[in-house]
């Protein structure tokens, strides 16, 4: 009874400094504990569907920065997996391969317990990475909406629509269960925001004299250490994983420092920010700890990856060459792809705090500190050269966040007192607007997720089904973690894929270690310094191949003198490759000695449009004919 009574004071003390439907006693926390567990069970099994539901390839790093690593540290050296150089050269954190590489090992040790044929072997090795991130997908989800519930209170519109927001986003339904670190990296920003104590912002300046007010307002109640602790440790891995997460961070602890533009009364003593310091300082020593002695045992020395990040694609300025983008490309573009149709109202809210739906002064701050953090974020980002959208997405739950007072005033009818709460009756206005706005966005998230660019996938299908239906001795795959130096007689060159660079998945898609492939690569020149004759004249593989197919084939693939290339049993590319081919192997072409006799075995539609020419037309399948 004591401790229940010093909780129900703290909530006295602090009310006029709390959204006004925070529980007050121990029957209504339980409901609402229910609530927010039953709330996570549903996110989780929408998110599970939408992760089955996603069959279409969007950016290589889905694979190449987490499931290829993943898939060596489960079944070795010897599997195949595709170690792209940003590995050879330490610039990842382990931390994000090693959580797919738990669910790898889980499966792989329950498999080896059962009689399954191969392809159900497989398709259970596919799901195990999609529930993983169909759980951290919804975690963010979750987070989004409770972070909405302190801010604008429990059960109101204006929380509600948080959620929905994130439901209804095509951008998150078609990126939030892919494998990126940005995904990761979003469900840990927002988690951490919302364990945050943002009561440091600012408190009600009406206080009590006789205590020592910042202390009770900040860290009086249970857990609230704990919660700081939590939010420190989630946005450190944050940090540690995408160095440029420290943005967010650094723009909200500026804030909290200077004031600008912030109301109530500042609760930072000595005794408060003395417990700020000790908890950042503990915490994130631990969790850096925890990084580093992860990637000491995954590298086999000590090395600090988020420094090799910067210094590589900073300092040496590798990532131009992964392309160039106007400054404006985040503000131009990146808002409107992530956010789609609700893009205006996240604007508004950068620039506009609405004071009818923010029922404290906490809140207040906290909803100008998270749109000091995107305008901050995008800013700074915009210095850099090579842009892209899903670098700006874990800022997207706090723009659905800014964007949810004016998106709620904008489609709710207001009533007396305000907009109502989700308990009560609520009125709908502009009705088609919002029924166009929800068309549009399943349209896009639908035509995306399925269709748009499926072919890389699909092809990996059906090589996979090919080589099960040929090699039908060979479709061992390996027990986790168990390494041998045992070598079989290597079979044939099973696939040539002569795409641009990391247009498919690899090991993770094709599974099986007998399974030989070879892809064109385009390792960046990381012999030459920044601006020198040297990288300006530097082509990868795959560009002298599409500068030159005919020239490639015959001089660098299989020359006539020197050492050649093995033939393959297929060749995959784009149908634009098709005429090159053919050329090259007919009986007056270059390789008319190769005994080649190229015929169309699949291929599949890849969308409406594409971001580059090279991919433009069918992805195809041509089988040599000489196996």
């Amino acid at each position: 009874m004591a401790t229940t009574q010093s909780v129900n004071d703290a909530v006295s003390d602090s009310k006029e400094d709390q959204p006004e439907d925070t529980p007050s006693c121990p029957i209504q926390q339980d409901a609402i504990a229910a609530q927010v567990k039953e709330a996570l069970a549903v996110l989780f099994t929408f998110r599970l569907v939408n992760a089955l539901c996603v069959r279409t390839f969007f950016q290589p790093d889905e694979y190449y920065q987490a499931l290829e690593p993943a898939w060596q540290l489960v079944f070795g050296t010897d599997s195949g997996a595709w170690m792209t150089w940003e590995w050879q050269h330490r610039l990842r954190s382990s931390l994000h391969p090693g959580v797919f590489a738990l669910g790898y090992a889980i499966v792989a040790n329950y498999l080896s317990t059962v009689s399954l044929p191969a392809h159900h072997r497989v398709y259970a090795l596919l799901a195990a990475p999609k529930v993983i991130q169909a759980g951290l997908a919804a975690l963010s989800d979750w987070y989004a909406w409770r972070l909405a519930e302190r801010l604008f209170g429990r059960n109101t519109a204006t929380s509600w629509s948080v959620l929905l927001m994130s439901i209804a986003n095509p951008w998150v339904w078609y990126c939030s269960t892919r494998t990126f670190s940005n995904s990761l990296e979003t469900t840990l920003t927002i988690a951490a925001l919302f364990y945050f104590p943002w009561e440091v912002l600012g408190i009600q300046s009406q206080q009590s004299q006789k205590k020592d007010s910042s202390f009770i307002q900040v860290f009086q109640k249970p857990g609230s250490v704990n919660s700081l602790r939590l939010s420190v440790i989630l946005a450190v891995l944050a940090v540690l994983l995408r160095p440029t997460n420290g943005l967010v961070w650094a723009a909200i602890g500026t804030l909290t420092v200077s004031r600008l533009s912030l109301d109530g009364q500042s609760p930072l003593t000595r005794r408060t920010i003395f417990i700020l310091v000790r908890e950042t300082l503990l915490c994130g020593s631990f969790t850096l700890g925890i990084s580093l002695f992860a990637d000491r045992q995954y590298f086999g020395e000590w090395t600090f990856p988020p420094l090799n990040w910067l210094h590589f694609n900073i300092a040496q300025s590798l990532a131009i060459f992964y392309g160039r983008n106007d400054w404006h490309y985040y503000l131009s573009q990146g808002i409107t792809l992530s956010c789609t149709t609700v893009a205006p109202f996240a604007v508004l809210g950068l620039w506009s705090t609405p004071e009818t739906t923010i029922p404290s002064i906490t809140s207040k701050n906290a909803f100008k500190a998270l749109s000091f953090a995107v305008l901050v974020t995008i800013s700074t980002l915009s210095f850099i050269v090579h842009k892209e959208v899903r670098f700006i997405y874990p800022l997207l739950p706090i723009l659905h966040i800014l964007a949810a007072p004016h998106i709620t005033s904008f489609f709710v009818v207001p009533q007396e007192g305000g907009i109502p709460t989700a308990r009560g009756a609520i009125g709908v206005r502009r009705k088609p607007l919002l029924v166009v706005g929800l068309l549009i966005n399943m349209v896009i998230g639908a035509y995306l997720s399925y269709f748009h660019a499926a072919a890389p996938i699909l092809v990996m299908d059906q090589l996979r089904g090919d080589f099960q239906r040929i090699h039908p001795q060979n479709l061992t795959i390996p027990q986790p973690f168990v390494y041998t130096n045992e070598t079989a007689e290597p079979l044939e060159l099973f696939a040539l894929f002569l795409t641009p660079c990391h247009t498919t998945p690899w090991r993770s898609h094709l599974v099986y270690p007998a399974l030989r492939a070879r892809a064109l690569t385009c390792e960046p020149p990381l012999h030459t310094a920044p601006g020198s004759p040297e990288r300006e004249a530097y082509v990868p593989e795959d560009h002298r191949f599409e500068a030159d197919k005919l020239g490639f084939l015959s001089k660098e693939l299989w020359p006539p003198l020197g050492k050649s290339e093995e033939l393959p049993r297929f060749i995959i590319g784009f149908e634009g490759i098709e005429p090159a081919l053919k050329e090259y192997f007919s009986p007056s072409g270059p390789g008319a000695e190769k005994g080649v006799t190229l015929r169309l075995h699949w291929s599949e539609w890849n969308g409406l449009f594409t971001d580059d020419d090279r991919k433009a037309g069918e992805l195809r399948i041509w089988d040599t004919g000489i196996y």
